[in-house]
């Protein structure tokens, strides 16, 4: 659906605009824009008028944001900040471009970023902007090209390339234990800690084994760097990814709480909009991940 123009204020306004409510100075904008001292104030007289609403108010030699114009500025910032990556995506290399993923934390930095060196090895006309974000989101109204996905294909609205299951093992502090539990029921002695993204994965994890009775309440966390934080300081026995374990399985301070493993709850998923064009960058990348993941 179209806006009508007549609601679309000219970039020149906007830019007016903006600087004149970062600076606070219609002269100081004026220089940082090459125009003029009148100009900026004709833009953002022409900018008011085509709102019907204030936006900048005289205080001394300078200006002021309205309530409204703090609302406002804060939308055209975003709308300039997505025009110009869109604009310098579209003077790449037709093969290449920027490439905004959202990631979830603890995937994003000990299993994606590790490998991130061999995709900019072989793409290097393609730029990898990388930003968390622990839910999924609308597509729609961000500047994502693509995030990666942990659960079921419970996304709407978008396509899924399956990168791996999520393996997990019980681990804990040294001191906790003196060996391997050897049953489930066996770490019910011990404060479990759960992630708040994985309300059931423990009670999956335990069920996988036998284990069907009702789960004690633990400490709750929401993400697995500070879960391990808390079990390397002797609170409890945390269920980590293997991904995320191995470091500090390797390095000593974290050690098995179980011999046990099993498939958690879900799996990593790569996932895109599906209706939008899908551009080079992205093609790329999901062709490259393809083949991280097919070589697990």
């Amino acid at each position: 659906m179209s806006v009508p123009r007549r609601y679309l204020p000219s970039i020149s306004a906007l830019l007016a605009f903006e600087a004149v409510a970062r600076l606070g100075s219609a002269t100081q904008a004026a220089a940082e824009l090459s125009l003029t001292q009148s100009a900026i104030s004709r833009q953002l007289k022409a900018l008011e008028d085509q709102m019907g609403v204030p936006l900048l108010l005289r205080e001394g030699r300078g200006f002021v944001l309205t309530p409204k114009g703090h609302e406002y500025v804060r939308d055209v910032r975003d709308v300039l900040q997505r025009l110009g990556q869109a604009t310098v995506s579209a003077r790449t290399n037709a093969e290449g471009g920027i490439l905004n993923l959202a990631i979830l934390p603890a995937f994003g930095m000990h299993w994606l970023a590790p490998r991130l060196q061999d995709f900019a090895r072989k793409h290097p006309e393609v730029t990898v902007n990388l930003s968390t974000r622990l839910a999924p989101f609308d597509f729609r109204t961000s500047n994502f090209s693509a995030a990666i996905h942990f659960g079921r294909e419970d996304w709407p609205g978008v396509r899924y390339l399956p990168l791996l299951p999520e393996t997990v093992v019980p681990v804990c502090a040294p001191g906790l234990i003196s060996a391997p539990l050897a049953t489930p029921a066996d770490l019910l002695h011990h404060d479990l800690l759960h992630l708040d993204t994985r309300p059931r994965g423990w009670a999956r994890w335990m069920r996988a084994l036998g284990h069907r009775d009702d789960l004690p309440p633990g400490m709750i966390f929401d993400q697995f760097s500070t879960m391990a934080q808390a079990a390397i300081h002797g609170m409890g026995i945390a269920l980590l990814p293997t991904f995320f374990a191995d470091p500090y399985l390797t390095s000593g301070q974290l050690v098995l709480a179980s011999e046990r493993t099993s498939e958690s709850i879900g799996s990593y998923y790569l996932v895109w909009p599906e209706d939008r064009e899908e551009a080079s960058a992205l093609r790329s990348f999901r062709k490259w991940l393809k083949s991280q993941a097919s070589g697990m």
